[in-house]
């Protein structure tokens, strides 16, 4: 039995999430796989055979894989899958991107965020925006499976000899093409990754307010800054800060919530947090029924106070 792990990586360097997900794949049991889909992406491949667990990576580099497509790279894991038993992707906007096709493709049934592995065909999942778990069984011959990278921990990055083996890169579908990116530049841990994040609610009532207040206690923290849906839609913070169920999952160490009335779709995207704290003048807010540690104060007081005490 082999499990594929289908990187995500920027070709040069691999992303944190292909080791949270080469740790579930460890888990699936069996020789654990990278494929390497890219275009002069000999680094990601290098990093690669370098993760504890890895037996062998998979090489494929062309054009075609330049911008990493959703329709080219699912074409690149078929042309491989039928030589292993779970096909595994991190669960990021990449990942879910070409998952579905692949198992479209295959006609077998998608396991979406995986965040336990139980045994090689059980798994479990959440469902109701995190308030149940689901125990899913796969009867496939082909397992496709999308993995919530905050419920496994990074394998080592240092310490494996995985072999490399080059693969012919598939053909351009001519499906679909790239036509450009708007890349945010951010002096900021990426929020994912990061092991601190704060973040801000509706009750900052403007970007200005959102930046003179939080910024301070993330700079103090070296923290990343984060959002919950509703002050992303009032326009207070950018959309990929946006922290929730339509927004991006995490598990920091610490998680500390301003302003933030605690929805079941924000409290999706956080509460697997380590430490969380709230601050909230609303003493019946749910965010304080996951926080750690609870403020009941008003958050323009209280966040510059602990700014100061720092």
């Amino acid at each position: 039995m082999s499990v594929l792990v289908i990187a995500e990586h920027d070709h040069g360097t691999l992303k944190g999430a292909t080791l949270n997900t080469v740790t579930a794949a460890v888990q699936c049991g069996g020789d654990v796989h990278v494929l390497i889909a890219g275009h002069n992406a000999a680094g990601a491949a290098q990093a690669a055979a370098a993760i504890a667990g890895v037996a062998k990576v998979l090489h494929a580099d062309g054009a075609s894989l330049a911008e990493r497509l959703g329709e080219n790279v699912a074409a690149q894991v078929l042309a491989v899958a039928k030589d292993y038993t779970h096909l595994l992707f991190p669960a990021t906007a990449h990942g879910k991107n070409v998952a579905p096709r692949v198992a479209a493709l295959l006609d077998m049934a998608q396991i979406s965020d995986a965040m336990k592995v139980l045994s090689a065909d059980t798994f479990e999942r959440p469902i109701y925006a995190g308030n149940a778990i689901a125990t899913v069984q796969s009867t496939d011959p082909i397992k496709v499976i999308t993995v919530r990278t905050t419920g496994f921990d990074p394998a080592a990055a240092e310490g494996g000899s995985g072999a490399i083996e080059k693969i012919d890169a598939v053909a351009d579908s001519g499906l679909s093409s790239f036509v450009g990116a708007e890349i945010a530049k951010l002096d900021r841990p990426e929020l994912t990754a990061a092991k601190i994040i704060v973040s801000g609610g509706r009750a900052l009532g403007s970007s200005d307010k959102f930046n003179e207040v939080l910024t301070p206690l993330a700079d103090k923290l070296g923290a990343a800054l984060g959002a919950s849906r509703a002050a992303v839609d009032a326009g207070y913070a950018p959309n990929d800060w946006q922290v929730g169920q339509t927004g991006k999952i995490v598990a920091p160490a610490l998680y500390i919530a301003a302003g933030i009335s605690g929805a079941i779709q924000h409290l999706a995207g956080m509460k697997d947090s380590k430490v969380i704290v709230a601050i909230n003048k609303d003493a019946e807010a749910p965010i304080f029924s996951v926080a750690d540690y609870g403020l009941e104060a008003d958050l323009f007081t209280a966040v510059p106070e602990l700014v100061q005490a720092l």
